[in-house]
C-alpha cells in the first residue's frame, strides 16, 4: 500500500533550508571518483510492495556496458551485426519513468535514501513511496559508506542497490561530461535501468532515468545525447547556489544538467580514484 504523503506545507518546513545551503546532502554524502564494483552482490528479499549545445559521443577510457538480453520488440536481432561507428542519425528517445515513480527526500539528509527508493520504483521492484522505506535505505546505504562523518555516499549507494536485486551497479568517475552523459545513455539503453548522478561537485545526488539522442546507442558509437530526463530528489526546492530542481522527469539539456552535474575535483574522504564526473552506473 502506498503511504500517505505530508503536506505541501510540512515537506516546504523540513526542506526550507535546502533553497540556501550549498550542499543538499549532510557533509559529503553523495560524494564518490572511483570505478568499483561491489564485491559479491546478492539480492535481498523483496521490498514490500531550451536550447543548447547537444552533447556527442566521443572516444572514452570507461568500460563498456554490454547489451542484456530482453524480450521486447525493441530489442536487437540476435543476428544483427555488431555496433558500427557509421553514424545513424535517426531520433531515438527512451525513458524508464512512469508516473508514481518520483518520491522527494523526507529529510534533508536522504538524498540518497530517496534515489534508492526512486530505483526501486522505476525497476517496479516496490510501489511503497513511504517515509519508513525511504529511511531503512538510507540507513542501509550509511552503514555501507564507510564515512567518519556519518552519512551515506554512493559507496553505500552503489552497495545498497547491489543487494535489493536490481544490479549489478558500479561507481565510474568520467574525465569530462561528454563522456559522462554518453556513457549513462548507453547504460539505460543496455540495461533498462537508472543511473545515479552524483550532483553538486559531490553533495547531492539525482536520478537519470532516460534521454533522447540522435542514433541508437545500441546500434552505433557515434551518438549524440541532446536530452536526458532526470529526477531531483530536492524538488520542488533546489539550491540558491546550484539552481532549481528540475520537474520530476524533466527532459534537459546536457547544458543545462552541466550546471549542477559538475565533477568533484577533491573531497574529505579520499576514494582512491581520479576527479570526474560520478555515475553509479548499472552495469551486466
Amino acid at each position: 500500500m502506498i503511504a500517505r504523503q505530508p503536506s505541501v506545507a510540512a515537506q516546504a518546513l523540513a526542506l526550507l533550508v535546502a533553497a540556501t545551503l550549498l550542499a543538499g546532502c549532510a557533509g559529503e554524502v553523495a560524494v564518490a571518483d572511483s570505478v568499483r564494483v561491489a564485491a559479491d552482490p546478492s539480492p535481498s528479499t523483496a521490498v514490500s510492495a531550451p536550447t543548447a549545445s547537444p552533447v556527442q559521443r566521443r572516444p572514452s577510457s570507461a568500460p563498456p556496458v554490454e547489451a542484456a538480453p530482453t524480450n521486447d520488440a525493441d530489442a536487437a536481432p540476435t543476428d544483427a551485426p555488431a555496433p558500427s561507428a557509421t553514424p545513424h542519425r535517426a531520433e531515438f528517445a527512451m525513458d524508464l519513468y512512469e508516473p508514481g515513480d518520483f518520491v522527494g527526500q523526507y529529510t534533508f539528509e536522504w538524498c540518497v535514501g530517496a534515489s534508492l527508493q526512486m530505483a526501486l520504483l522505476v525497476t517496479d521492484r516496490t510501489s511503497d513511496r513511504s517515509r519508513a522505506l525511504q529511511a531503512r535505505l538510507w540507513r542501509d546505504a550509511r552503514d555501507r559508506s564507510d564515512s567518519p562523518f556519518g552519512g551515506a555516499n554512493p559507496i553505500g549507494w552503489t552497495a545498497t542497490l547491489n543487494t535489493l536485486g536490481i544490479g549489478p551497479y558500479r561507481l565510474v568517475s568520467l574525465p569530462t561530461l561528454e563522456d559522462a552523459v554518453a556513457t549513462a545513455a548507453a547504460a539505460i539503453r543496455a540495461t533498462r535501468r537508472p543511473v545515479g548522478l552524483v550532483m553538486w561537485s559531490g553533495r547531492h545526488a539525482w536520478v537519470m532515468t532516460g534521454f533522447e539522442s540522435r542514433g541508437d546507442p545500441r546500434r552505433t558509437t557515434d551518438f549524440e545525447v541532446t536530452g536526458v530526463r532526470v529526477l531531483d530528489p530536492l524538488y520542488p526546492h533546489g539550491s540558491r547556489v546550484w539552481g532549481r530542481s528540475p520537474e520530476p522527469d524533466a527532459l534537459v539539456t546536457p547544458r543545462r544538467l552541466g550546471r549542477q552535474f559538475v565533477p568533484r575535483l577533491f573531497g574529505r574522504i579520499d576514494y582512491g580514484v581520479p576527479p570526474g564526473y560520478v555515475l553509479v552506473l548499472p552495469a551486466t
